[in-house]
């Protein structure tokens, strides 16, 4: 199901490392996608996790943008609507960052966040 509505946006920046990330991992846009989930952890008690997959399963919400498919279980994309993954590499935080509208709080790594 590629859902429109609430979706997970990339930006061009994250665009730009996750094709690189994928290349280097031997993955293609074609055949792969970026999964995206929330679990338990962390200092705030959720925590994001990334992964390159190649199966959807039954409930995955799936979002194209940018160029790039991302995929989230259900569970999670009640975490992620209107979420946007961003990567920065500049020295102050270098990585991939989430701009979670949904979080009440986050803690100063930005590596986990509470609602």
């Amino acid at each position: 199901m590629l859902a429109t509505d609430n979706a997970v946006t990339v930006s061009e920046k994250a665009r730009e490392r996750v094709i690189q990330l994928m290349q280097e991992n031997g993955h293609s846009l074609e055949t792969h996608f970026l999964r995206v989930s929330v679990v338990g952890g962390g200092c705030s008690g959720l925590s994001y996790k990334m992964d390159f997959d190649s199966e959807l399963k039954p409930t995955d919400q799936v979002f194209e943008h940018n160029g790039v498919k991302v995929v989230t279980d259900l569970k999670s994309f009640l975490y992620l609507v209107n979420t946007e993954l961003d990567f920065s590499d500049g020295l102050n935080g270098k990585g991939f960052h989430f701009n979670n509208p949904n979080a009440s709080r986050t803690c100063a790594c930005g590596e986990s966040f509470a609602v």
